[in-house]
């Protein structure tokens, strides 16, 4: 039955693929072999199927080829921005600094300056109090030598009465009007040392009132400066907590909570200390807005510090830096192995082997060597917050279990082991226990660091 089916298509098809014989001569015989419709057919099938295949492997390897360029130049692109923008918020960030540390050293000398005026105009006030009393006493001194005056006047008047009643005449001419002179000079000498004091004690008094308008105009000028320096304090530390602070809530971190560990947890040197003004009983001051001011702004700068211990503790920063190729991402994807779809719990770079795989934040190696379970070689680092980052895949591994590593750290080389198809990394980020998206870290951190 197979026979005729064959021997019919075979006679069908005679008219486009005639019958052919392939001769093969030797020195002693010669043969031949029949290429009937069908064989050949099959013959320019298995043709042209591989040449179709050779053709799009050759347009495969092609693409892959100019993609790889596209992605090694696009990488290098962007290490360049990332290392471009880095370097300029870190110099941003030092200058921001020192112009904090500066403004505070600014705002202790003007604080100096105004318990110096404050004691100055506490001076003045005392001098004007003096000579308000020194007035009150020249006052009472000249009105009491009016009243002996007056009395010695009445007293001369009855004795010249009496020595009248008693000689039968009054004292000459003369003698009253030498007593007289004698008398006005006395009162011309001591109105004139009343009127001079007077003179003095008005010319110091004037003097004390400018002394006291050119403190206010100081204090006032003062003001104006300090609150300016606020201004500039204050907007500084709102604009340098700002792009932290979106960093950690884009990543899905609680901000309030990670404060509060790094506060619980910092042993380095103590906060700074919040101010207290004193104005020595002055009224003028608006000691309660300055000091307020004064400890927001302290503790803008120790949550700075305590964002900047965070950002340091928690897996920011990229695991390589040399040039890589982004090859998977996290979530559901097809295996590469057996073609099934499952879950991929991290992100993985493709790049040359020995490429320098770099811990992310600083933390504790609770696992360094062989897994068993398809990793190969890996690195395991638990860091605060209850955050836990792997490595794995790698050609060597550079450190060991208990050791303590800083972000950046060289913790070992890219390779290819374990369950792998080809050279990468396959890096991991656990929070609580749970795989999250490592690229939620790395791009939270990328217009910030």
């Amino acid at each position: 039955m197979k026979t005729r089916i064959a021997n019919r298509l075979n006679a069908s098809l005679e008219r486009w693929f005639p019958e052919r014989r392939l001769f093969l001569r030797s020195d002693t015989e010669t043969r031949f072999i029949r290429l009937r419709p069908l064989t050949q057919i099959g013959v320019l099938a298995g043709s042209t199927a591989v040449v179709g295949w050779a053709i799009v492997a050759s347009a495969v390897l092609m693409m892959d080829s100019i993609g790889s360029g596209n992605y090694r130049d696009q990488a290098k692109r962007e290490q360049a921005v990332y290392e471009t923008r880095l370097n300029s918020l870190s110099g941003e960030r030092d200058r921001r600094a020192a112009e904090a540390v500066q403004a505070q050293e600014r705002f202790a000398i003007a604080m100096g300056q105004i318990s110096d005026m404050q004691s100055a105009l506490l001076a003045s006030e005392d001098r004007a109090r003096e000579l308000e009393t020194g007035l009150e006493v020249v006052q009472r001194t000249l009105q009491r030598t009016i009243r002996e005056r007056d009395e010695a006047r009445e007293e001369a008047q009855t004795l010249t009465v009496a020595l009248a009643e008693e000689t039968g005449s009054a004292r000459t001419d003369a003698s009253r009007i030498r007593d007289m002179e004698e008398t006005l000079d006395f009162l011309a000498a001591a109105l004139g040392d009343t009127a001079g004091e007077r003179d003095a004690i008005a010319q110091f008094a004037v003097q004390a009132r400018n002394e006291t308008e050119m403190i206010a105009l100081e204090k006032r000028l003062l003001e104006e400066r300090n609150d300016m320096i606020f201004s500039r304090l204050e907007e500084a530390v709102t604009v340098s907590m700002e792009p932290l602070d979106r960093m950690f809530r884009a990543a899905g971190l609680s901000t309030d909570s990670l404060l509060q560990q790094v506060r619980s947890g910092y042993t380095g040197p103590e906060a700074l200390t919040p101010l207290s003004v004193s104005t020595r009983g002055t009224a003028d001051f608006d000691t309660d807005t300055d000091e307020e001011r004064a400890n927001s702004i302290l503790t803008g700068l120790e949550e700075m510090n305590l964002y900047r211990m965070a950002a340091q503790k928690a897996p920011f920063a990229n695991p390589v830096s040399s040039s890589v190729r982004f090859t998977s991402g996290f979530g559901m994807r097809r295996d590469p192995k057996n073609g099934s779809r499952r879950m991929h719990a991290g992100i993985d770079y493709a790049g040359p082997s020995g490429t320098n795989i770099l811990s992310t934040a600083d933390g504790v190696v609770i696992e360094a060597g062989w897994n068993s379970g398809g990793y190969g070689n890996m690195v395991r680092i638990r860091h605060a917050f209850g955050i836990e980052t792997l490595y794995a895949h790698m050609r060597r591994v550079h450190v060991t279990v208990g050791q303590r590593v800083s972000r950046g750290e060289h913790i070992g080389d890219m390779g290819s082991t374990g369950r792998s198809t080809g050279t990468h990394l396959h890096y991991e980020v656990h929070v609580g226990g749970s795989v999250v998206d490592p690229m939620n870290y790395i791009r939270a951190a990328r217009n910030v660091f």
